[in-house]
């Protein structure tokens, strides 16, 4: 897929969607109401990232934004501003966590609010009132300068913007949670005008409101086109939960979730994935709307299938694996809504539920986003990042080859059997690891991926024809995690996304323990660094050693074996390296990160959708801003 837009350090690619126009028209209503409840939740996330003032500062630029674009006078600050902060969802980067700060001043800000004639009309609120309210979230640098702050020693609350906690300290959090026996998802814990502490539970009639009528009236509609009576069942459990807010309700809706593995559409859409919150307990809003693609699923069959013989064979302690894997499942997609905190930057691949005991009871289902890994994998094929950090032509070679199917194979092992796999100690609890839980997690499944990619079974299995297919994974995986993935950082920062953190964490540890092995070691060459493996099966040997303390820390809960081994490898960069790598990346002259635009669904006069993927990122922006607005920003 070609790029269709660029501006900081972000590329915007398009994807489309197998299969759309050889879909029924039942099957085309069910995509387009699941992709309306999707787009109905995308002020949610705003609103989670930075409260009322996020709300406002999007329904102020996206007003200056069309404002100056009807009149041909689009100052290309305020475009690269409102760009950055749609993409970001807030004033926040999506993988550093740190503030940005406009290019423009305020008196220019100042100049472009009062040229939009009906600002009050669009916002409720007078430009004046708009401008004081906004001036320290887009200019002053020191307030809520991380949306996520996951230093060790300070009160990660405190320190956070994210709109989870108001009026409280990270002790009386994680007292309150201790004392109600309970993980609540779907709520902002505040402390209230008599000093008392309250959840605002995330449902009809309570916080978000507004939003979650929208995606339930658009739920209800989608049940009526459903493929059959399970997910419509599932359906009706998720409206039932938004409705009450009740956590038992999710946990029966993702207990059915799990089990439906027949249609051909499938959907995620709730408060899910915890990273944003620095202690773990709140989900972000997202949805995910999908086409399963049969026929580039049977990999993963196979995979799925032979779950038991991967649990046993794992290097963790006996204690800490499955005596029976249920459940588990994956299926290649292809994505056709994308909306909340997996838009307009995606994951590839997704394993629900989180809940571990529905996971060790019930099973896991995983997907794989195939139309978004193939737009990625294009938009790679130029750009110069592999010659640049490969050590050699055989490692270049090999990546060209066979590093498509390696790249798959990683993501479909570590969704679908990595996070799936090992069990806790009874009484051990997911919250046990506080900040350091997600990275941990992430860090669990790209090992178990590793390992056992490597394995001969794979060939057994005839899912790789050699092992060929894991050293260039190992490859890339090292030279991505040591040093392409620093190009992200902005120079002096420590690393603060999980999965980044995970990564680093990885890579770091198998060069400590390799290099004095003869495993793999950091060469200098010509004044660059590179990364060379030396013994591959060496190497697999470090990870299984990793994947196993990995696991002990997590299934006992060894709050400060995590911390420490979380900080010494996951956490900070050698500068010097830092400067080099960058400075490498940028003269290549292309972006590290990408997002997408989605397609839109149209329905038509004649009783039909159509799909269509001609929309640009602002345009898309605009109209949602426009079609989709719900919360207040007052």
């Amino acid at each position: 897929m070609s790029i269709i837009d660029s501006f900081a350090d972000v590329k915007i690619l398009r994807y489309s969607v197998g299969g759309f126009e050889q879909l029924s028209k039942n099957q085309k209503f069910l995509l387009y109401y699941l992709s309306e409840a999707a787009l109905w939740g995308r002020e949610i996330l705003f609103h989670q990232n930075g409260g009322d003032e996020t709300i406002l500062l999007l329904r102020t630029l996206d007003a200056i934004y069309a404002h100056q674009q009807q009149n041909g006078n689009l100052d290309e600050r305020l475009a690269l501003y409102a760009k950055r902060v749609w993409f970001c969802s807030g004033v926040h980067h999506h993988y550093s966590n740190d503030k940005f700060l406009p290019e423009f001043s305020r008196e220019e800000f100042h100049n472009w609010l009062s040229q939009v004639a009906d600002f009050e009309k669009q916002t409720g609120m007078s430009a004046d009132c708009a401008e004081e309210s906004l001036a320290r979230l887009i200019f002053d640098k020191d307030y809520k300068p991380k949306k996520v702050c996951l230093d060790n020693g300070v009160d990660l609350v405190k320190s956070s913007a994210v709109n989870f906690y108001e009026g409280i300290s990270q002790s009386d959090v994680e007292q309150y949670y201790k004392n109600a026996g309970r993980n609540a998802l779907n709520s902002k814990l505040v402390c209230n005008a008599n000093g008392e502490f309250e959840e605002q539970v995330w449902r009809i009639g309570g916080m978000y409101s507004d939003a979650i009528e929208r995606i339930v009236e658009n739920l209800k509609r989608a049940a009526q086109y459903a493929e059959n009576e399970l997910q419509r069942d599932i359906i009706n459990t998720l409206i039932a939960y938004y409705e009450k807010g009740d956590l038992s309700l999710f946990d029966e809706y993702n207990k059915k979730w799990v089990t439906e593995k027949q249609s051909a559409i499938d959907f995620i859409n709730g408060f899910i994935e915890v990273y944003s919150d620095p202690l773990g307990y709140k989900g972000t809003w997202e949805s995910i709307v999908e086409l399963v693609d049969t026929a580039s699923s049977e990999r993963i069959r196979l995979i799925s299938e032979n779950a038991q013989w991967f649990e046993d064979h794992s290097p963790i302690d006996a204690e800490f694996r499955k005596p029976q894997v249920t459940g588990v499942s994956m299926r290649v997609v292809n994505a056709v809504m994308l909306a909340g905190d997996c838009y307009p930057a995606t994951p590839i691949g997704v394993n629900l539920p989180n809940a571990e005991w529905i996971r060790e009871q019930f099973g896991s289902k995983s997907i794989s986003l195939g139309n978004i890994t193939h737009a990625h994998h294009e938009a790679a094929k130029s750009g110069g990042v592999l010659s640049e950090f490969a050590y050699d032509e055989d490692e270049v070679r090999r990546t060209r080859a066979v590093g498509t199917l390696a790249d798959d194979l990683h993501t479909q092992l570590h969704e679908c059997l990595g996070h799936g796999s090992g069990r806790m100690r009874e009484g051990v609890t997911l919250d046990a690891l506080k900040a350091y839980g997600s990275t941990l997690e992430e860090a669990r499944a790209d090992l178990f991926a590793l390992y056992f990619m490597a394995d001969e079974k794979m060939i057994e299995l005839g899912i790789v024809p050699s092992l060929d297919v894991a050293w260039a994974h190992y490859d890339a995986y090292l030279r991505s995690g040591m040093l392409v993935q620093l190009a992200r950082i902005a120079e002096g920062k420590n690393v603060e996304e999980s999965h980044m953190r995970n990564r680093l964490l990885i890579s770091k540890y198998a060069i400590e323990k390799g290099a004095p092995v003869g495993a793999v070691k950091m060469i200098v060459r010509d004044g660059k660094h590179y990364i060379k493996i030396y013994d591959y099966q060496a190497l697999r040997q470090i990870f299984g050693e990793l994947l196993r303390e990995v696991q002990r820390i997590k299934s006992t809960g060894d709050y400060e074996a995590a911390r420490n081994m979380v900080e010494t490898y996951g956490v900070r960069i050698d500068a010097e390296l830092h400067h080099e790598i960058r400075e490498r990346y940028q003269k290549l002259g292309i972006k590290p990160f990408s997002g997408f635009v989605n397609p839109r669904l149209h329905l038509t006069d004649d009783g039909d959708v159509t799909i269509d993927y001609t929309e640009a990122y602002d345009e898309q922006m605009l109209r949602y801003g426009r079609d989709y607005k719900i919360l207040s920003c007052k």
